[in-house]
């Protein structure tokens, strides 16, 4: 009897982005993740190839959260074929549809914008899937419960637990007869200020563990001091202060923490905006799944009450044009596209413009180029001088540091057969692969993209 299993790495191997593993047993095909590559162009351009699989034969998808590198890829993927359920947490899902629906408004915007300025090399520039697409993959979408086991059939059952990150994050561990596969989707901090402390696999036999911060440790700073200072600093200048973030989990962090400063009056009264509308749209479903995170919902009252939130491009646009000091949240966290980009187009170039980074910034990023001091960044085609104060604050980050990974990692009683170190950089990775086996003298494998790992 044939009870091999393959793995194939479809995305996020040797590299942080587009996570996608399928699982092929004698019975059945399903995906851990499907998400979209992001960052280096020659990463971007893998998101039009075709996947080296049949997505007819897939049987179904499981997502760890909704963040776009996890989900990303799903329009393409029905579009492809794919036929079968999507499975994810109630947050997840719901985060899912908000990202998907942004990810496709951004991409036709930008095909119109390159269609209009003549930038693409391509005539007519096209989206990767448009919203018609994301309305055809929400149908597919099949909510699943925690901390119990659900039977897939074929000797398949499947348990979710919560990890922290972002609302609706979890670890999946997956029972394929007598062995015992865990993914660990992206691991929260273990003092995150919003989401709880992530839970612990207690066995393995094949494990996926993520290594985006494996080379290292978030810095021992008061995050909130920090950001008063660069606030504060950037207010006497006479100037404003853009930070590019991520709509889920961290601009709700950065909200609460001006808001926290600005009550106990350590900031004065300067407007303070989230022009996202995919994070207006996040903080509902934070109100609507209160029993996922730790922010009261006193509290998030009152901090959105602060914020004037911007949903119209045109309310974007007056915003931009006023001249006084003000605090601009608005997506994206790498500056790799949304609203965020129009405030960079005017404020990059005043030398009283403060930008603050708050998360991973991946190689080929506007934010990464930015974060290395870059003299000049390309938007839409045109290049602007940086002549804007840069400053980046990492300990606020949705992922845990090299010390989390390792502590998620400490409550494992067996030694895993095989450990995949995925979704990490190379260095973060190979630097990860020490780590683990001076800690815990366990060998690690780090896969290459579309390499196939036979599990007997």
């Amino acid at each position: 009897m044939n009870n091999k299993i393959f793995i194939h790495f479809l995305g996020a191997a040797g590299t942080v982005t587009g996570s996608k593993y399928l699982i092929e047993t004698p019975e059945k095909k399903f995906l851990v993740d499907c998400g979209l590559f992001q960052g280096l162009k020659e990463l971007r351009l893998l998101n039009w190839d075709y996947l080296p699989i049949d997505v007819s034969e897939i049987d179904f998808v499981l997502l760890t959260h909704g963040h776009l590198d996890h989900t990303g890829y799903l329009p393409r993927l029905v579009k492809s074929g794919f036929k079968g359920k999507i499975y994810g947490t109630s947050p997840t899902l719901d985060v899912a549809e908000i990202i998907l629906k942004d990810s496709a408004k951004i991409q036709e915007e930008e095909a119109e914008q390159a269609n209009r300025h003549g930038y693409s090399k391509h005539t007519p520039a096209k989206p990767l899937y448009d919203l018609k697409d994301v309305e055809k993959t929400i149908p597919h979408f099949t909510e699943i419960k925690t901390d119990e086991w659900v039977d897939f059939g074929n000797d398949i059952k499947v348990r979710y637990q919560t990890n922290g990150h972002i609302i609706g994050s979890c670890f999946i561990e997956i029972h394929i007869g007598e062995k015992k596969f865990v993914f660990s989707g992206d691991v929260g901090q273990e003092n995150d200020l919003l989401m709880f402390p992530p839970k612990r696999p207690q066995e393995a036999d094949v494990l996926f563990i993520e290594s985006t911060y494996g080379d290292r440790l978030h810095p021992k700073e008061d995050i909130k001091e920090h950001l008063k200072k660069i606030i504060l600093e950037t207010i006497e200048k006479g100037g404003s202060l853009i930070i590019p973030s991520f709509a889920v989990e961290r601009t709700q962090t950065l909200m609460y923490l001006i808001w926290q400063l600005r009550k106990s009056g350590a900031l004065p009264d300067i407007p303070c905006i989230m022009d996202s509308p995919m994070g207006a749209n996040v903080l509902e479903v934070f109100h609507k799944n209160r029993e996922w995170h730790k922010l009261p919902i006193e509290d998030c009252d009152e901090m959105c009450e602060m914020f004037k939130v911007i949903r119209d491009f045109k309310e974007t646009l007056a915003c931009i044009a006023t001249p006084y000091p003000k605090i601009i949240i608005a997506g994206s966290g790498m500056a790799s596209g949304g609203r965020v980009l129009s405030y960079l187009q005017h404020y990059v170039g005043k030398p009283e413009t403060t930008i603050l980074l708050a998360g991973f910034q991946a190689e080929g990023t506007r934010g990464r180029k930015l974060q290395e001091g870059a003299n000049e960044i390309k938007i839409y085609g045109k290049y602007y001088a940086v002549k804007a104060r840069v400053e980046m604050i990492s300990g606020i980050s949705a992922h845990g540091d090299q010390k989390d990974l390792l502590n998620w990692m400490s409550e494992i009683k067996n030694t895993p057969k095989k450990i995949f170190i995925i979704h990490g950089e190379k260095q973060a990775a190979d630097t990860f692969r020490v780590k683990i086996k001076d800690t815990y003298g366990w060998d690690c494998i780090i896969p290459k993209l579309y390499e196939i790992q036979e599990i007997d």
